[in-house]
């Protein structure tokens, strides 16, 4: 075989083993393929994220622990990697201890959807598609508003990100410079649900429904339902406007303390006031 067709078979024979490795994991939705992230793009991930000293960083699916170990080092938080593969954690213990950062950096090997979410201030991740979807549920539902989720490459179906960004690295199985998307997630509160408003001397009910940060209400009256435009909830605040006639017409701002609501309104002619919501009901 001539060098240049015997260059170009190994090329061709690269790049297939190279989309093989990347797509035949696709087949198992429950085990991401190991690829280290360019410390670029883990550098990028932490920033966007603000991650500061007294974050919680956990990141599953923790490969070689290096996004972990920067959050440690170069941000002063404390993070755990959660990985399956015994031999990347131990890489990566040893790594935190060479560091001297091995009372802030921890990994454990660990099935990601049994790891608690609780006490996670900010989530990364760099997993499949499907793996993602799965995990959705339960970062709503455990993870505190206001927290942050961080991925690269894929993102969580149907939740829109607050901040997407793309962020060129360095392969290190390639050494190609390539470009990845940076996904940030800001945790909303869950509003859904039937609440009793108290504004003045003009109660009033909101349904709300809810799918991620984004929320529909409407509010029944003697004259039928009146429409209300809710903004996407970032974090604990809530904002909404009831147009007139109805008369708890005004723009309103609150906060979500659990079942409870409270803030400030401004009615259509310029008046100022406190109201409370108090959830009567789940939806």
């Amino acid at each position: 075989m001539k060098p240049q067709w015997r260059r170009l078979a190994l090329f061709a024979l690269g790049v297939g083993l190279f989309l093989g490795a990347r797509l035949a994991p696709a087949q198992d939705d429950d085990r991401a393929p190991y690829r280290p992230t360019p410390q670029a793009v883990v550098d990028r991930m932490l920033e966007l994220a603000q991650v500061k000293p007294d974050d919680y960083v956990v990141d599953l699916g923790a490969g070689d622990g290096r996004i972990v170990l920067t959050a440690a080092k170069k941000f002063g938080a404390r993070g755990l990697g959660v990985e399956i593969n015994q031999g990347l954690v131990r890489e990566a213990q040893r790594a935190a201890e060479r560091e001297g950062i091995a009372d802030r950096a921890k990994f454990a090997v660990q099935d990601l959807y049994e790891t608690s979410l609780r006490d996670v201030t900010v989530l990364t991740l760099y997993l499949l598609p499907e793996m993602n979807r799965k995990l959705a549920p339960r970062i709503l539902s455990e993870m505190k508003p206001g927290t942050r989720v961080v991925a690269q490459e894929f993102g969580i179906q149907g939740w829109e990100p607050d901040v997407r960004e793309t962020v060129a690295g360095n392969e290190e199985w390639t050494g190609w410079l390539r470009e990845r998307s940076v996904y940030l997630w800001i945790v909303p509160a869950q509003i859904a649900g039937r609440w009793r408003v108290e504004r003045d001397s003009t109660p009033f009910v909101l349904d709300i429904s809810q799918s991620f940060q984004d929320a529909k209400a409407t509010a029944p009256s003697a004259g039928g339902e009146v429409e209300v435009n809710v903004e996407p909830v970032r974090a604990r605040t809530v904002r909404f406007a009831v147009s007139p006639p109805a008369p708890f017409a005004g723009e309103y701002v609150g906060t979500v303390d659990g079942d409870t609501l409270h803030g400030e309104f401004r009615s259509p002619g310029g008046a100022t006031g406190t109201w409370r919501a108090v959830r009567s009901a789940s939806r």
